[in-house]
């Protein structure tokens, strides 16, 4: 009860400085990003536009220990990733932030479940338990051994060859697409997690709840399906 406590206030945190300085664009323009930055060949998707529908696209730079994106995945994008299935392609990339010191292990987990064709499982699985590797008591976790038997428990949960999975996790390869990430959001201004753009407009949500973003990202979505 107290863990949840910390985490909810953690977020609510990180949240309120989103909402209070997420509206600052320091490109100074409304122009949209260029597509190759915002989605190279290789990024991920959550899900998949229809390709004989309206092509949206909605990016999300995150830090999977960030508690601002673990807030976000509950109370928002899970239920996007859901509801728009099929009508979005919904891309997540690497923002791993320095205060964060499991943030770049997490991402290349994720990246070395991609390698397996299982990114979106190992995503969910480090966003669904969160406060079992991200945080401790009132604190954020910094210990990468502990951590990385974590994400091993995952992998073997969701079906990985666990040796591969753990030789990918430090290859060279997966670290540079983490990196490749972090340069791309960076050219696009980014500096706090998360950050969206839809169709490569950056979205800027002022809402003071969750709630009110929930609505402004999906009244931001439906315009651009028509």
């Amino acid at each position: 009860m107290i863990l949840t406590s910390v985490v909810v206030v953690l977020a609510l945190v990180v949240f309120g400085a989103i909402l209070l300085f997420g509206g600052d664009d320091d490109n100074g323009t409304t122009a949209a990003a260029p597509s190759e930055t915002l989605v190279p060949e290789d990024a991920h998707t959550l899900s998949e536009a229809d390709p004989d529908g309206p092509q949206v696209t909605l990016v999300e730079f995150l830090d999977y220990q960030c508690s601002a994106c673990a807030a976000y995945y509950r109370n928002i994008t899970s239920k996007i990733e859901k509801d728009y299935a099929g009508r979005i392609t919904f891309v997540p990339r690497n923002f791993p932030l320095d205060i964060h010191p499991l943030a770049p292990l997490a991402a290349r987990a994720a990246e070395a479940a991609g390698k397996q064709d299982k990114f979106a499982e190992m995503y969910t699985k480090l966003y669904q338990n969160w406060t079992d590797w991200a945080v401790q008591g009132e604190s954020l976790r910094s210990d990468p051994k502990e951590a990385a038997r974590q994400f091993e428990r995952y992998a073997r949960e969701i079906g990985l060859d666990v040796a591969q999975f753990r030789a990918d996790i430090e290859a060279a390869d997966v670290s540079k697409k983490v990196q490749r990430d972090m340069a791309d959001g960076e050219k696009l201004g980014v500096e706090a997690t998360p950050t969206f753009f839809i169709n490569g407009k950056r979205f800027e949500p002022s809402g003071e709840t969750f709630a009110d973003v929930e609505r402004q990202l999906r009244a931001e979505l439906d315009k651009a399906l028509g």
